[in-house]
């Protein structure tokens, strides 16, 4: 009986206790709209305090049961946010005003400015202003919106990277790529994010703004923020895109009839234009997944995205699989807050043989045939139409033949962890581990006529392992004083530990082209002593110590000054370390004059120093 009626008390307080809370509830609706009377959609409305939130509809319409004494955050990316006591009222319907281009938040590197106190030249995109479509590259989303900043891909190949050069070649003999920092992370890879997970990129343009990374600012730096998760109700959304590229326009070469008009060639009989069989029209397809949400402690954006790429050139083109998790969590009465970032990609890529399109442009329009298997007068060649000329070569047997392939695997993770000791100061702990690996594997047919034949059948397998480590601490002060001059300094301490492997074997002399590259020892190559086979290990380390002072005069007056001191294991002994150092100034002209008409005319002056890290470890050590 005893432990029946504790059970029975038990049931009875916890009915109590939930008929109180809905006594204790609040049932709040109404409308979010712009300034305009435009409905907003989507914007999220969180109970301050607790994890209870919503969005608005289509209609910019809500409803939420809230607590008595309950106050509403009401916020929407660009807008600013509003906080109202909810009280007696059961109807709240909120204005938000767009929020002023000069309060954004910049980039700057290890932290941000508002805009209107950038004193170096910083480009900054959002998510709103990227380059819109079935964008394949992150570098996609910038071209033609940062002045300087060009962005370029020859050919039409999907696996080609794109070239980056800010404000022109800056140096020889070294990387003329921006720096690319992701999250915090130092030399991150571009290809490994999805361009539909980026919140904002911001370019640090000039000397002044990139001297803060020292020994790899001198190309220019591109920060990339990720999108995280916000209070309130979770969200699913997807998106998906089908795009078609195809051909615009060829080189101009002779078609079959106007090279039998011009003379002076051997007519075969035949009409075939070489460009239209070695292209294609290329389906591209892709669909993002993503879920976020979270709490007024701990908020959390999850996304997967699958990419299928076909390129116009025939057996190009890639299928990409990534997921990144975000998540951000507070403690200690929010005086700690951790933030974690995990990312994983995989890619498998046909890369093709661009060589194809070289023997288009010369190859006889009036060839009988592409490939007759019948044929025997062209059976060591597998029937591909072939002649026995000096550098002139099928395209499509080299297309169809052949294999050129890689697949790409890498993780990134890191960790971060602000604490605040004081309101003016807080130190932050931040590691990082990034790995990539590159396996590639290319074999020639031991009928293929530009490579193969003649060793029967070429094979080459290659394996890349890169790997970073970075660690860093760091210490913020922000300080308003008396007079309307406001501090902000940052110090820090940077490692970064850097190791590159490879494997590379190749061999010829097989009895089948069945088993392509995947069976290495097939090759008669190796028991002859004809194969090659090579392996590498490099290291590497970067140390820094850097820091930098911002000040404010009454969003009047604006002075930045930095310096950081590199070493790196790649430079000679006498010259390990270097320093760089920066300082940028601005005045606002329309707080100091009567100019009128302008939110704000600034007129800022800049110098820094940035250098360029060599590219190959071990070049001061002698060698034999």
């Amino acid at each position: 009986m005893k432990k029946l009626f504790t059970m029975t008390i038990g049931v009875l307080s916890i009915v109590l206790l939930s008929s109180m809370q809905t006594i204790a509830q609040r049932t709040v609706s109404g409308t979010v709209t712009d300034a305009s009377g435009e409905a907003l959609i989507g914007v999220n409305i969180l109970e301050q305090g607790t994890d209870k939130g919503t969005i608005t509809d289509f209609d910019g319409n809500y409803e939420i049961s809230v607590s008595e004494g309950a106050t509403l955050v009401f916020s929407y990316t660009g807008y600013t946010s509003q906080e109202i006591v909810v009280g007696s009222q059961s109807q709240i319907d909120v204005i938000l005003q767009a929020g002023a281009v000069l309060e954004e938040v910049v980039v700057t590197g290890y932290g941000t400015q508002r805009s209107k106190e950038v004193t170096g030249s910083i480009a900054s995109v959002k998510a709103e202003d990227f380059n819109k479509g079935n964008v394949n590259d992150v570098a996609q989303l910038l071209q033609g919106k940062v002045g300087g900043l060009v962005i370029s891909r020859p050919g039409a190949n999907p696996n080609g990277g794109f070239n980056i050069r800010l404000r022109g070649i800056s140096t020889v003999g070294a990387s003329t790529e921006p720096l690319v920092v992701i999250d915090g992370v130092l030399g991150g890879d571009l290809n490994s994010i999805e361009p539909q997970d980026i919140a904002s990129i911001d370019v640090l343009k000039d000397g002044s703004a990139a001297a803060i990374y020292g020994t790899r600012g001198a190309s220019g730096v591109i920060l990339v923020t990720t999108k995280r998760g916000s209070a309130g109700v979770s969200k699913v959304d997807y998106s998906g895109q089908v795009s078609l590229d195809v051909v615009n326009r060829t080189p101009d070469v002779l078609t079959a009839e106007e090279y039998k008009a011009f003379g002076g060639g051997t007519d075969l009989g035949g009409n075939i234009d070489w460009f239209d069989e070695i292209t294609q029209t290329g389906v591209s397809n892709t669909h993002n997944l993503s879920l976020s949400g979270g709490t007024s402690s701990t908020t959390y954006r999850l996304s997967g995205n699958y990419r299928s790429i076909k390129g116009i050139a025939r057996t190009t083109g890639f299928d990409r699989l990534n997921f990144r998790a975000n998540v951000t969590q507070k403690a200690l009465n929010d005086r700690l807050t951790i933030t974690a970032n995990l990312t994983t990609s995989s890619r498998d890529a046909s890369l093709g043989f661009t060589e194809a399109f070289g023997y288009a442009t010369i190859f006889n329009p009036t060839t009988p045939f592409v490939r007759d298997a019948s044929n025997p007068s062209f059976a060591r060649w597998d029937g591909y139409y072939q002649q026995v000329l000096f550098d002139y070569y099928n395209p499509v047997a080299i297309i169809e033949q052949n294999t050129r392939q890689e697949r790409v695997k890498s993780f990134a993770g890191n960790i971060r962890g602000d604490f605040k000791l004081t309101d003016d100061l807080s130190v932050a702990l931040f590691y990082s581990s990034q790995r990539s690996n590159n396996e590639f594997g290319q074999y020639w047919s031991k009928y293929s006529f530009l490579t193969g034949e003649n060793a029967r059948g070429l094979a080459t397998k290659r394996n890349q392992e890169f790997e970073d480590q970075l660690f860093r601490t760091e210490i913020n002060y922000n300080k308003d004083f008396s007079g309307g001059l406001q501090l902000s300094a940052l110090a820090g301490y940077e490692y970064q530990d850097f190791l590159y492997q490879d494997f590379f074997a190749q061999g010829g002399t097989f009895l089948t082209d069945a088993f392509s590259y995947h069976n290495l020892s097939g090759a008669a190559d190796f028991n002859n002593g004809l194969g090659s086979v090579n392996s590498n290990k490099v290291t590497s380390r970067l140390i820094s110590f850097f820091g930098r002072v911002n000040l404010n005069f009454d969003d009047k007056f604006f002075l930045t000054g930095s310096l950081r001191r590199d070493g790196s294991s790649r430079f000679g002994e006498d010259n390990k370390w270097g320093l760089f150092p920066a300082v940028s100034a601005g005045v606002d002209l329309t707080e100091v004059t009567s100019i009128s008409g302008f939110d704000q005319l600034k007129v800022r002056a800049g110098y820094g120093v940035t250098g360029q890290n060599v590219a190959d470890s071990y070049l001061s050590i002698q060698r034999f």
